[in-house]
């Protein structure tokens, strides 16, 4: 299975198909000299994302997944038109209709070029059936996480917080970095003597598909085998340092096998 993404928000859905498949071999696709996407045009986006997506591909996964929403966005239909059917392509998109199933005032916290976007005005439209919604913009809080920068992380999570209204009791984390800080950010915005706050990430939903194209897991106990090639910008590499601060990360470097760094 492949993951493309500019930094760390892969590790989320990676993760999750480790933890369904120990297994499977792996491949990470890095774009750390065009990180962050966020900022940068849809064109540049969708260059910079079929590169990573190449480089991936020319390992032959099974499937790939797109590890990010911005990328997914602008470029999911010329990913597919590359790849596919060869290898089918995942896209991740913000869990707003999980989420406004609870019923109750939904917050979606996003990268600022995601918040307000037609696209995610349009999920909203389609999904939200009605439901409350607040579009947060999270300033710097991706690139706090990717640099595993506490302090930069907290203080961005505390001002997002306080753009969340007080009623809010679901939270969308709208990019995939935000799932590495979830705890941090479900303290900041829980209210005192309020129902636990619910947080909707993607990581699960879109394990799922990847795991039914590469199948089952074999049996409850099977050995944690599989392999986890690195790519940065399509070389290969170590897991960045970094990522070894998230749980996601270290599961990913525990298992892999033995050798000189933590990919091969």
């Amino acid at each position: 299975m492949g993951n493309l993404d500019s930094g760390f928000g892969l590790l989320a859905a990676t993760a999750a198909v480790r933890r369904l498949r120990p297994d499977a071999d792996l491949v990470l696709s890095f774009d750390p000299e065009g990180m962050p996407w966020g900022p940068r045009t849809p064109e540049d986006v969708t260059a910079r994302a079929l590169a990573v997506a190449e480089a991936a591909a020319a390992r032959r996964p099974d499937v790939l997944i797109v590890g990010c929403n911005t990328a997914t966005v602008n470029s999911l239909t010329a990913l597919r038109a590359r790849l596919e059917p060869g290898i089918p392509v995942v896209g991740t998109v913000p869990a707003i209709k999980p989420a406004a199933a609870g019923g109750g005032p939904v917050a979606i916290w996003a990268t600022p070029a995601t918040t307000g976007s037609a696209y995610q005005r349009g999920l909203i439209a389609d999904f939200a059936d009605g439901v409350p919604v607040t579009e947060v913009p999270c300033w710097g809080l991706a690139e706090a996480v990717e640099h595993a920068d506490r302090t930069a992380v907290d203080t961005a999570v505390r001002a997002a917080a306080e753009l969340t209204p007080d009623d809010v009791t679901t939270v969308v984390l709208g990019c995939t970095h935000y799932e590495l800080v979830a705890d941090r950010i479900r303290t900041a915005v829980q209210r005192p003597g309020a129902a636990p706050l619910a947080l909707h990430g993607s990581a699960g939903a879109v394990a799922a598909p990847a795991r039914r194209r590469i199948g089952a897991r074999p049996a409850p106990d099977a050995p944690a085998t599989g392999t986890v090639t690195v790519l940065l910008n399509g070389r290969e590499g170590e897991l960045p340092a970094a990522a070894l601060s998230y749980a996601e990360g270290r599961l990913l470097q525990t298992v892999a096998p033995a050798g000189p760094a933590v990919s091969r």
